[in-house]
């Protein structure tokens, strides 16, 4: 491997799949190139891995110097190695994914990045090189995820209704809902309590707020909603 004097490993990247949600639309946060190949468009957030970090540091680090955003949980999604996937030499990149709510980060734009903004997944530009491929297979291992693992915790305000927590299981789907069946198995589960609130400030019949049980939920992500 050809190994530069700047530490840097030169075939080996790292790209950062960040999914948001808010408004109940599912996002993806996205870097301007700002250099060589591929200046101006727009991209996962990814840089070459240091000769001396280890795969999960090199994310994290990547991640905070393109925008700025740190304290991210990721996980490893898959590793990219076409041999044609980037225009200069042979690079072969691991991805790594998060959820995260975007009202609680505020991006910026840093290192070889002119912008960094959220975008609707349904309305997203060309990505450069393969990133439109590492996007799909992270979306997909979040959609097979969420068939297993409770998500909605660190995204959903702490007291919300079932049509906000399940607008977030549709988004991440990408398809529609029945709502009678999605309520029965949510409360099933029993990982949401029932409050005896209802949302103000909206011109038709107040529904019914929610919490989640901390306790149940973090169990349910421990065993998996498939285990009972």
């Amino acid at each position: 491997m050809d190994i530069p004097e700047d530490g840097k490993i030169k075939n080996l990247s790292t790209d950062c799949v960040i999914f948001g949600f808010s408004d109940e639309t599912l996002k993806i946060l996205l870097i301007k190139l700002a250099a060589e190949p591929e200046k101006g468009e727009w991209a996962l957030p990814g840089n070459i891995i240091m000769r001396q970090e280890n795969l999960d540091d090199a994310a994290k680090r990547v991640l905070k110097e393109l925008t700025g955003l740190e304290k991210v949980f990721m996980e490893q999604v898959h590793t990219f190695g076409n041999v044609n996937r980037f225009p200069l030499f042979r690079i072969i990149t691991v991805a790594y994914y998060a959820l995260i709510n975007p009202d609680k980060y505020h991006p910026e734009a840093g290192g070889r990045t002119s912008d960094v903004r959220w975008f609707p997944i349904e309305d997203l530009p060309d990505l450069a090189f393969d990133h439109n491929k590492i996007l799909d297979y992270a979306l997909n291992k979040l959609q097979r995820k969420i068939r297993f693992e409770p998500i909605g915790f660190e995204l959903l305000p702490k007291k919300f209704t079932l049509t906000q927590l399940q607008s977030l299981y549709e988004a991440i789907n990408g398809v529609k809902l029945d709502k009678r069946n999605f309520r029965r198995k949510i409360l099933n589960m029993g990982m949401v309590i029932e409050l005896d609130e209802y949302k103000e400030g909206v011109p038709y019949r107040p529904p019914q707020l929610y919490k989640f049980d901390k306790a149940k939920y973090d169990k349910l992500k421990e065993t998996g909603l498939l285990s009972n």
